[in-house]
C-alpha cells in the first residue's frame, strides 16, 4: 500500500509542472552517483540516484520549491571468517522542501529539508537534509555536489554525491 501511494504522488508531482523560462525556476530532472561515508560506508558500496524537483522563483537570486527523486545504494557483502553477510540495498526517496541562492550566473547554493521514504524491508526512513553546490555547464545543464544525511534513532545514514541536473 505504501509503495503505491508513493507511486501516485510521483505521478501528482510529474503531472503539475508547467513549462518555463531557461532561468534557475521550473522543472529539474537529473542523476546522480553516491559514495557512502561514515558509518554507511561499512554496509554500502555506492549508490545512484534520480532526482527531481519544481523550483519557484522568489527573486533574481532566490528560488524556493519542491524535491522528490529516487535513491539505491548498494549494499556489500562482508566477509565474517567463516561466512559471508550481504547487505542489503539502501532506498529511499525524498520528498523536500527546497532553497536556491543563485550567488552567480554559474554558482549557487542550497539545501533540501524533508523526510526519506525507506522503501527497502526494514527501512523505515528519516529526517532528510541534502545541502548543495550547482555549477552551471551551459544553459539548462547544472553539475551539483552534495551530501545527503538521513537521520533514523541514532544512526546517520549519509552519501557524498555528484550529479548533473537538466532545466526542461
Amino acid at each position: 500500500m505504501k509503495k503505491v501511494f508513493l507511486i501516485a504522488a510521483m505521478a501528482l508531482f510529474g503531472f503539475s509542472v508547467q513549462a518555463q523560462d531557461q532561468d534557475q525556476s521550473g522543472f529539474k530532472l537529473g542523476l546522480n552517483v553516491q559514495l557512502p561515508v561514515g558509518d554507511a560506508s561499512d554496509v554500502s558500496s555506492f549508490g545512484l540516484g534520480l532526482d527531481a524537483a519544481y523550483m519557484f522563483e522568489v527573486s533574481d537570486q532566490f528560488d524556493l520549491g519542491v524535491a522528490t527523486g529516487f535513491s539505491n545504494v548498494f549494499g556489500k557483502t562482508i566477509d565474517a571468517g567463516e561466512f559471508e553477510i550481504e547487505i542489503d540495498d539502501f532506498q529511499y526517496i525524498p520528498l523536500a522542501a527546497a532553497a536556491r541562492y543563485n550567488a552567480t550566473e554559474e554558482f549557487s547554493v542550497g539545501a533540501d529539508l524533508g523526510y526519506a521514504i525507506g522503501i527497502n524491508d526494514g527501512n523505515d526512513g528519516g529526517f532528510y537534509y541534502k545541502p548543495t553546490v550547482g555549477y552551471m555547464l551551459s544553459e539548462g545543464t547544472q553539475l551539483n555536489l552534495s551530501y545527503v544525511g538521513i537521520s533514523v534513532n541514532d544512526f546517520t545514514y549519509s552519501t557524498i554525491n555528484l550529479g548533473v541536473l537538466f532545466s526542461l
